[in-house]
């Protein structure tokens, strides 16, 4: 289905060669080359997904995508870096960006991110309707789905769009084991292989944010040989 992308990019060659493959997907594909308009038409509304890359003129891409979960957005960011380091990525990440690439990157590689968030997102607007109200209680951890708000007894806990979808997913089905790329298909809607490590990412992080000892999980639990699964505590 054909969706509306934003790409923010300044390098014009490399704008034009990601909207080239994006339109090759059959979408249609608008072009910013500064942060500050970047920030103002993805703040529109108007678009399934945001192409962001992180060195901007005016506005760079961190101040844009931390604006953006500020305000509430949902709208699914893929952010370019030329960074390579781990500390810039995981940044990226704990701003609230869904995925990111490194430059430069494959266009296999690329179309199948975008791929892949798109799919989320479309599963994500297709829930069923009483999901999209569901208040989940596991222990002293209370997550409210309508609002995508956590909290560990009285103390808010921030969490990005996927760490989010992630812990919702385990919450769900406490008790069941599963493989890392079961969890890149249900939560990043994706089989890839080369995204294994965006699961064990996400997993540690999420257990730094719920878990008072991340050395000695009580809710999310590892099952060696496989992969991961859920506490079956539940509150009295």
């Amino acid at each position: 289905m054909e969706k509306n992308i934003l790409v923010v990019e300044d390098q014009a060659d490399i704008a034009e060669l990601i909207s080239l493959h994006l339109r090759d997907l059959g979408h249609r594909v608008e072009v910013v080359h500064d942060g500050q308009s970047g920030f103002e038409r993805a703040s529109s509304g108007e678009h399934a997904l945001v192409v962001l890359d992180v060195m901007l003129p005016g506005r760079d891409g961190m101040d844009i995508v931390r604006a953006l979960r500020m305000a509430r957005s949902p709208v699914p960011v893929l952010m370019l870096t030329a960074r390579s380091t781990e500390i810039d990525r995981v940044l990226g990440l704990e701003l609230g960006a869904d995925d990111y690439l490194t430059k430069p990157f494959s266009v296999p590689e690329l179309q199948a991110r975008v791929k892949a968030l798109l799919r989320r997102a479309e599963l994500r607007a297709t829930a069923v309707e009483p999901d999209s109200r569901e208040r989940i209680r596991i222990g002293e951890l209370r997550i409210d789905t309508a609002s995508r708000e956590v909290h560990m007894g009285a103390e808010s806990v921030p969490l990005t769009a996927k760490e989010f979808d992630l812990l919702v997913h385990f919450a769900r089905n406490p008790g069941r084991a599963f493989t890392r790329m079961q969890l890149l298909d249900a939560v990043w809607g994706t089989t890839f292989e080369g995204y294994e490590h965006n699961v064990n990412t996400h997993i540690n992080r999420l257990r730094a944010k719920i878990e008072s000892d991340p050395a000695q999980p009580r809710y999310v639990l590892t099952v060696r040989g496989v992969g991961y699964r859920f506490t079956e505590e539940r509150s009295a």
